[in-house]
């Protein structure tokens, strides 16, 4: 810990320098750049300057009392080097806490892709509630939200809806929610009032900018056809709708909600931009897990994360054994306090080994 503070405060007097030089200035994307990781570094110097004086406080209550032979200023010392510990400790907790790595892409908006999976119907019909929960969640949060692309069934339900999703730390609160969701209730179709399980697979990936993942237009293949609804109707008689190959690793990206044919390759481009950064992170994370396994889970698509249960009520998040019994209010956006758990177990996880 010592060691990385020390570059910290190398760091800080680096960029208080910098930031007042006349030529940084003028570079107003350095500036601001600069100015975000100051605020970040002024933050940790703060604190490790508390710390310190809190630690030297404690050495000096610890020598008092060494030398007090008075009973009531005894007593008082104590006091007083008990408090001073409490102190120290929570501050090196704080310490260890923002000195944790910090993942890249945590400030990034996102795109959340939800698609049916076992359950037929049923399966499109909660695709469909997830699609409202994530859209409360960031209503609630501040954020926009956008339907990037949907294949929408007869019944209201989606075998397939992309949903985007900008703010400021829009990843860093959604990324625990890749994996398969399950769901356990009775179908509105099913007469004998049989419980049924299905579910729905949902990816999120941070929205990547052109100068993070570079595409080599020579590497795509473009197809145009026209837009369909709900049963196969069509919705227009021209080809606005888009499809996108990526060659050399065989990601398909569609897109057909827009009326123009170059909206709808915009929007593809960028839904594309961002499962390629999804599949390079993936296989990051994929080399992560075997070198070290996290309470959270690997953020792997296969993996069964979550249950929503409608006869009790109940939500469990399988990878931290967490249980709610408010099952109504988290689909209804109420998110939080399961993404506070599963942000709160990463942490630990990486205090326990080590930051790394």
């Amino acid at each position: 810990m010592h060691e990385k503070l020390a570059v910290i405060e190398s760091r800080y007097a680096e960029l208080e320098k910098l930031l007042s030089d006349p030529k940084t200035l003028e570079q107003r994307e350095e500036w601001l750049k600069m100015s975000k990781e100051m605020a970040f570094v002024a933050s940790v110097v703060d604190l490790a300057r508390l710390h310190s004086q809190v630690a030297q406080e404690l050495a000096e209550a610890e020598e008092m009392l060494s030398e007090c032979e008075d009973a009531e200023m005894s007593d008082f010392l104590r006091s007083e080097v008990a408090t001073q510990k409490l102190k120290k400790e929570k501050l090196e907790e704080k310490l260890k806490e923002q000195l944790l790595p910090k993942d890249p892409y945590d400030d990034k908006n996102v795109f959340v892709e939800i698609r049916a999976g076992t359950g037929g119907e049923e399966a499109a019909l909660f695709a469909s509630d997830l699609l409202k929960m994530y859209t409360r969640y960031a209503e609630k949060s501040g954020y926009r939200t956008e339907v990037m692309d949907a294949n929408e069934t007869d019944i209201g339900g989606y075998k397939e809806v992309i949903l985007g999703i900008e703010g400021k730390g829009a990843y860093s609160r959604l990324k625990y929610e890749s994996g398969v969701h399950r769901v356990q209730r009775i179908p509105s179709t099913e007469s004998s009032g049989r419980i049924h399980t299905s579910a729905a697979t949902v990816a999120v990936m941070p929205e990547a900018e052109e100068v993070e993942v570079e595409i080599n237009h020579q590497d795509l293949r473009i197809d145009t056809f026209c837009a369909t609804g709900p049963g196969g109707q069509s919705v227009n008689t021209t080809q606005s709708a888009v499809r996108i190959t990526h060659v050399p690793t065989g990601v398909v990206v569609s897109c057909q909600d827009e009326k123009s044919q170059l909206q709808n390759k915009e929007k593809a481009l960028r839904i594309l931009r961002s499962r390629l950064m999804d599949k390079y992170i993936s296989e990051q994370n994929a080399e992560l897990a075997q070198a070290r396994k996290t309470m959270v889970g690997s953020g792997d698509r296969s993996e069964r994360i979550r249950t929503y249960n409608f006869p009790q009520n109940r939500v469990t998040d399988h990878r931290i054994g967490l249980t709610l019994h408010k099952m109504d209010m988290i689909l209804a956006g109420d998110l939080d306090d399961i993404i506070d758990e599963l942000t709160a177990n990463e942490r630990a996880e990486q205090l326990k080994s080590g930051g790394s």
